[in-house]
C-alpha cells in the first residue's frame, strides 16, 4: 500500500499541547506520531520559547523538567522553518479575518506553504484560526 506522508504544520497552540497535558495533549500526541513531514515555525518556536522560560523564571516546574521541554522542543519530529509571509496576503487575511497577530502571521504562512505543499494540513486548537484556516481552504488535521 503506497502510503501517502502528510504535511502538517503546527502552531504554538500545538505544540503546547504537545508538551503539557491539556485537554488537546493526546491529539497532539497523536498527530506527533504520524509520518510526514511536521513544520515548526519560528514564531511557534518563540512563542513556546515565551511559555517555558516564564514557568522557569518563577520556578513552578523543577529545572530537570524545564530542560526536558527545551530538549523535547530540539529533538521533536520537527522540521524548522525561517519563513516569513509577504505584506500583501497578511493584509489581506487580516481583511477576511478577525485573528489576534499571531494567529493572522499563522494563518499567512501556512497560506504561503500551501502553494509549495498542496496537501500541507494545519494542527492548531485555537478557535479562531481553525474557522479562518478552513474559511481559506487549509485542511485542518483536526477539528476543535
Amino acid at each position: 500500500m503506497n502510503e501517502r506522508l502528510a504535511v502538517i504544520y503546527w502552531d504554538s497552540t500545538a505544540l503546547l499541547s504537545y508538551l503539557f497535558k491539556d485537554r488537546y495533549s493526546d491529539l497532539a500526541m497523536g498527530k506527533a506520531r504520524q509520518k510526514g513531514v511536521h513544520l515548526l515555525t519560528t514564531l511557534s518556536i518563540a512563542e513556546v520559547f515565551t511559555v517555558i522560560s516564564k514557568i522557569q523564571r518563577e520556578q513552578l516546574m523543577p529545572e530537570l523538567m524545564v530542560d526536558s521541554l527545551f530538549d523535547m522542543l530540539e529533538f521533536g519530529p520537527w522540521s524548522r522553518l525561517n519563513i516569513v509571509p509577504d505584506t500583501m496576503s497578511l493584509r489581506e487575511l487580516a481583511g477576511r479575518w478577525p485573528l489576534r497577530g499571531a494567529g493572522l502571521w499563522h494563518l499567512a504562512t501556512a497560506k504561503t506553504l500551501q502553494k509549495e505543499f498542496p496537501e500541507l494540513m494545519i494542527l492548531t486548537f485555537d478557535k479562531d484560526l481553525a474557522k479562518a484556516s478552513k474559511g481559506e481552504r487549509l485542511k485542518l488535521s483536526v477539528t476543535v
